[in-house]
């Protein structure tokens, strides 16, 4: 198309005076790109956008939770190689279980229900 034809392809703001052709060739670009996506936009349905917003989200969640179970593999991994990290987890596994179990005893203490209370010295 000509600006001829479509008096509004140029606006006051894209004077392209002192601006170098690699400037211009990109803006030209990501105009056409704009544009594009518009008429696209124009051409699907909304219940076809909905969708593929939403499908694009549940891909993005897929993603996260293979990333945090990597993570994951990878911090285990790592405290098996490392004898500090391995140790201080154990102590940290201990404490959560000794607080589980602190929260048990105050719950069933009324209730009989003969649980035990083991606490480990290191």
């Amino acid at each position: 198309m000509s600006d001829e034809m479509n008096p509004e392809s140029q606006t006051p703001e894209e004077d392209e005076t002192g601006k170098t052709p690699l400037e211009q060739f990109i803006f030209h670009q990501r105009r056409g790109l704009e544009e594009f996506g518009k008429a696209m936009e124009s051409l699907l349905p909304p219940g076809f956008r909905e969708h593929t917003q939403a499908a694009g989200s549940e891909f993005a969640n897929g993603f996260r939770v293979l990333i945090d179970a990597a993570i994951d593999e990878i911090k285990k991994a790592s405290e098996m190689e490392d004898p500090d990290a391995q140790r201080a987890a154990e102590q940290e596994k201990r404490a959560r279980a000794n607080l589980s179990s602190d929260d048990d005893d105050d719950a069933a203490a009324g209730t009989g229900s003969g649980k035990i209370k083991v606490e480990l010295d290191d």
